[in-house]
């Protein structure tokens, strides 16, 4: 039973005299169920800030009910990096133009903005849904990564994170350096307990489904708690971004037997098999990495690093080689015809704009990497990839699941 005068009480007043309504105009029933729809709402926020079962939030104080139902009717807002990537500012904003009318966001572009004013203009592109945000410095790819983020303040990626650490935005999206990323997301966002240091995933495509590659790139060298930390973690993200359940969870070996390997990759072996919350099938070779038989392919950054580009590397060849057989002669060419639409499903299933960008999976708020040569589709959805993160509140969910760590794995 809702309780009166509460919200859930309301909408059903609404729902159950919904009928006498059939009388009244169009635009009255519109409005009618327009109130009905954010009373919903209304009653869903109640119930998860009251601590009732289908929140699953546990008792709390009126002060933390009203916090919390305060935080969650704020539109949500993400930060962009205007600079960032071989294709900025253009690219960035036709990404970001798409992503405010397709996914109904709101926007805030960091970089020069006298620049992307002149771009948007230029080339007809709205500003509808973005507040600029004016810098004057920009991290280069060839900036080495502290030294840039400690002297260049004034710089989008600093001025974005530091936006996102004092709370003017839920999450950060830039394609710009990856190192600068990596060390803004853990000096300025900071990360979450019990990890040291945020780590890059990436969802990559396979024959079966694409699976979470991490770490990718950012930690070269990693102790068996750390790659603990990265099952937790890229086991919230796929269940939570992917809509997954009970992601499947391997650790990148050279050998599926529990022998093999380093004693780092052994003594990582034995600790996986502990960890409650997460369904670890063992090690897998990298041979049937491209399989996509699992969810979640954990390594350290450099071996995830030497999967990831050998994997493009051998998706490109393939692909044109198989452009070059179709184009050699006519029979090709009719080839090719018959087998369009699959040659075309197989170009957006290797596609890894399709997936937006690689979440530094660690970090207390979301940071996304877009790729660096993304054009617009990519930074659209990597838009789209920061929004999801914060609708399922990824972060606090991670959280929670790195607490059920014992403290000896954690610290």
């Amino acid at each position: 039973m809702a309780q009166k005068g509460g919200p859930c009480y309301r909408g059903q007043q609404l729902l159950d005299n919904a009928p006498c309504q059939a009388a009244v105009n169009r635009g009255s029933r519109a409005l009618l169920f327009s109130k009905y729809r954010a009373l919903l709402i209304q009653c869903r926020l109640y119930r998860h800030a009251s601590g009732s079962p289908f929140g699953g939030a546990g008792e709390r104080s009126e002060t933390e009910r009203a916090r919390l139902l305060t935080e969650r009717m704020k539109p949500m807002k993400i930060i962009v990096d205007m600079m960032g990537g071989d294709n900025a500012p253009l690219a960035v904003l036709e990404g970001a133009a798409a992503a405010v009318k397709e996914y109904g966001v709101q926007l805030i572009g960091v970089g020069d903005e006298a620049l992307v004013r002149k771009t948007a203009a230029d080339n007809n592109i709205s500003l509808d849904g973005i507040e600029l945000v004016n810098c004057t410095e920009a991290i280069e790819m060839c900036d080495e990564p502290a030294r840039a983020i400690r002297t260049k303040k004034d710089s989008s990626i600093v001025v974005g994170l530091n936006m996102l650490k004092e709370g003017k935005g839920d999450a950060f999206v830039s394609a710009g350096s990856t190192g600068a990323l990596h060390v803004g997301a853990s000096l300025i966002v900071r990360t979450l307990r019990g990890v040291k240091r945020p780590a890059l995933a990436t969802m990559v495509p396979a024959k079966n489904k694409a699976y979470l590659l991490l770490d990718c790139g950012a930690n070269v060298e990693c102790r068996p708690e750390m790659l603990a930390a990265f099952a937790v973690m890229g086991s919230c993200y796929v269940n939570k971004v992917e809509g997954r359940t009970s992601p499947s969870v391997a650790l990148a070996n050279n050998g599926a037997e529990e022998s093999k390997g380093t004693p780092m990759l052994r003594e990582a072996h034995q600790l996986l098999k502990t960890i409650p919350g997460i369904c670890f099938v063992g090690n897998i070779e990298p041979r049937d990495v491209p399989n996509g038989d699992v969810d979640v392919v954990v390594c350290d950054g450099f071996t995830g690093n030497v999967i990831l580009k050998l994997t493009e590397g051998v998706a490109k060849m393939l692909l044109g080689m198989l452009k070059g057989m179709f184009l050699k002669n006519l029979g090709g060419k009719l080839a090719y015809l018959l087998l369009k639409d699959s040659v075309s499903d197989l170009k957006h299933q290797m596609d890894s704009e399709e997936y937006g960008g690689a979440p530094f999976l660690g970090a207390k708020q979301p940071v996304i990497k877009a790729h660096g040569s993304s054009k617009a589709k990519g930074i659209k959805n990597a838009i789209r990839q920061a929004k999801i993160c914060v609708e399922n509140d990824l972060c606090g969910t991670m959280q929670s699941a790195l607490d059920e760590l014992k403290p000896s794995q954690a610290d």
